[in-house]
């Protein structure tokens, strides 16, 4: 008996609107297991070498895994696998909600997409039953317009619903897919290839929510160990009770809050408070007016206990910020905010709240509006440009009305909707040197001059730079053994080190822990609960409820085997699509002009030393220096020689 996976796969063909069921064997999902991988395995599969992102051979994946949907905190999450139409390379994006345990819950594993609709659609999926259905009359609605006609029109109240906004439909280059109407696979543009594809939503519905569970006692004990353990670790209680906001108060103190597009990590503390996690908690918040902020402020993903999403309830120039649409992230605050040197939170929430009505990526929203407002101040363009628009470090007003414009992709908006590198090729004049991006993805709110380790993977990661690829040099230092117990010891890393070190123990560092969460990336499991790191449970715990639920003896280093294998298929992917080496850098700026202002004055990344610990890094990784490209012997090892055929055939 198959343990924990419903065992299905749903085929479907937009072009012909047939749909089809595949029964992987055990086998397929003990090499897969799910989320990441099982997408890849996928789009490498179905997806020509070549493709348009945007057009019909381009395939979709959504894909959970087999602990999706168990009692235990942190399993609710779902990859979203595709070719990106940001960067021209693979496309990968986790969330969260209520979504991925209820498409498990009504029967399936992963839904693969192919093909195009000539007329908007959306798929139903409801106790192993499935259907297309005619979309027209939901097309131009903004999420939460609808999730609400979705629910009226299906009669059911419990449906959950992962859908694209207006900005999907028109392809604004990273669009999100959303669900829960704030729940975002934000990164590499999920929600234009949606769009291209004429596909509006994907309703689930399980009414039985029993999974086959291998040793459900294991599990309750793991259950109940997470759940008595947030109180004992300061980091995940902490994120619970102000969300992942209550990181840029520690950032403004210490200097490391990105500022004015990347010039500067100096926001000022006191600016800096202004937009944290706690604040948001003492105004903004749900039931901050009445003192009840943990019953009404606080929302979850399915079965979790750490509770570390936000509803906030406010106004902002006499437009309401409705709870439905969430509350900001950290990454949200930073980039609208300090990015664009702004410190009114209400303005962020708004921004926030336009975000996820539309469906955008916060991270691209808001640094592209930071490179446009530098373009600005620099006189790359004018009011002639932007529609009479004046584009000005610090003006709310003047952001919140050029995002309106990218996400209906409106006068000078339309081109920001390209994102910054392609909006930078047009502008011309020097605006290249404005854009903070890898592989053409905008670059989120952590700084690689005092996380060296950072700047590695920034550069190597085949969807462009991300913060939760792997562990940050902070959980690597004397203090966080201290503080977390040696976690990191349980994956033979044994030797920490300063923050601002980049030497060979920190590359394995860097390369370890990416291996670590490529495995969370493909188990679908939320960072903040399972890691190797400060997490809630550790990866020692991962595999015990891998074990407990399916029934396999995982190990620890299986997880990494497990990583390392989807980490060397997004780097297969790439290679096919002539994505090598030279993508794998950073912007001119992190190099050549230092940090302004505060603690961080001065600081660049060293161009030296970071050359040398990427080749050092290729050689750790198996792959071919002077490419970045998986060596054959590698993808065999990792039973992938059918990738090594596919990226580089023999004979």
């Amino acid at each position: 008996m198959l343990h924990g996976y419903a065992g299905k796969i749903l085929h479907v063909n937009l072009t012909d609107g047939s749909l089809e069921v595949e029964q992987p064997g055990e086998a397929f999902y003990r090499t897969y297991v799910g989320g990441s991988a099982l997408g890849l395995y996928y789009l490498l599969k179905r997806t020509p070498a070549g493709a348009d992102p945007l057009g019909p051979h381009n395939t979709l994946v959504f894909a959970v895994s087999g602990i999706t949907g168990a009692p235990i905190s942190g399993q609710s999450r779902c990859t979203v696998t595709a070719k990106s139409p940001l960067t021209g390379a693979v496309g990968d994006s986790q969330a969260g909600g209520f979504w991925p345990a209820e498409l498990k819950f009504a029967g399936f594993d992963a839904i693969v997409i192919r093909g195009a609709s000539d007329k908007p659609v959306y798929l139903w999926i409801h106790d192993g039953n499935y259907e297309l259905r005619d979309a027209s009359h939901l097309w131009g609605q903004t999420t939460r317009e609808a999730e609400a006609a979705l629910v009226e029109e299906l009669g059911d109240e419990r449906i959950e619903v992962a859908q694209i906004g207006p900005a999907g439909e028109k392809l604004v280059r990273f669009a999100a897919i959303m669900n829960m109407s704030n729940r975002a696979h934000g990164r590499t543009g999920m929600g234009a290839v949606m769009g291209s594809k004429k596909l509006k939503a994907v309703v689930v519905r399980g009414t039985s929510k029993k999974l086959p569970i291998a040793d459900p006692d294991a599990l309750r004990a793991l259950t109940r160990h997470g759940v008595k353990a947030i109180s004992a670790n300061s980091s995940v209680e902490t994120i619970g009770k102000y969300g992942t906001a209550r990181v840029a108060g520690g950032h403004g103190y210490t200097d490391q809050l990105i500022t004015r597009n990347w010039q500067s990590g100096y926001f000022g503390e006191e600016r800096a408070k202004a937009i944290t996690g706690e604040t948001m908690y003492d105004t903004i918040l749900r039931g901050a007016a009445d003192g009840d902020q943990n019953r009404l402020g606080r929302d979850t993903c399915y079965a979790c206990a750490v509770r570390c999403k936000r509803i906030v309830e406010a106004e902002w120039r006499d437009k309401e910020i409705h709870p439905d649409s969430g509350g900001p992230e950290y990454e949200t605050l930073a980039t609208f905010g300090s990015y664009c040197d702004i410190d009114d939170l209400s303005a962020l929430a708004y921004a926030n709240q336009l975000c996820n009505q539309y469906g955008v990526d916060t991270i691209s929203a808001g640094a592209t509006l930071a490179f446009a407002i530098e373009c600005f101040e620099n006189e790359l363009i004018g009011i002639e440009d932007t529609g009479g628009l004046a584009l000005r470090w610090g003006d709310a007003e003047a952001m919140v009305a050029m995002l309106e414009q990218m996400l209906k992709r409106e006068g000078f908006g339309d081109l920001l909707a390209e994102g910054s590198a392609r909006a930078a090729e047009q502008i011309g004049s020097g605006a290249e040197d404005f854009v903070m991006a890898v592989k053409n993805q905008e670059i989120p709110a952590h700084m690689p001059h005092t996380k060296r380790s950072l700047a590695l993977i920034y550069a190597v990661n085949p969807f462009g730079a991300d913060h939760k690829s792997a562990e940050q040099d902070p959980s690597y230092t004397p203090q966080a053994f201290e503080k977390y117990g040696n976690k990191l010891s349980e994956v033979g890393l044994t030797e920490p080190q300063d923050a601002k070190v980049l030497n060979d123990e920190k590359i394995d560092f860097a390369l370890t822990t990416q291996y670590y969460y490529s495995a969370l990336d493909t188990l679908s499991v939320c960072m903040f609960v399972f890691g190797p790191g400060w997490e809630l449970y550790s990866v020692g715990e991962l595999a015990q409820t891998v074990s407990a639920v399916t029934g396999w003896e995982v190990t620890v280093d299986e997880l990494r085997t497990l990583g390392a294998r989807r980490l060397n298929m997004l780097r297969a992917f790439n290679a096919r699509e002539g994505i090598t080496r030279e993508r794998d850098t950073l912007p001119k700026r992190f190099f050549h002009e230092p940090l302004r202002g505060g603690r961080t004055e001065g600081l660049v990344v060293d161009r030296i030393e970071f050359m040398s610990a990427l080749e050092a890094y290729y050689e750790r990784a198996g792959w071919d220096v002077d490419t970045g490209v998986p060596t054959r012997e590698t993808l065999e090892a990792l039973e992938l020689a059918w990738v090594a055929e596919a990226i580089a055939p023999e004979g």
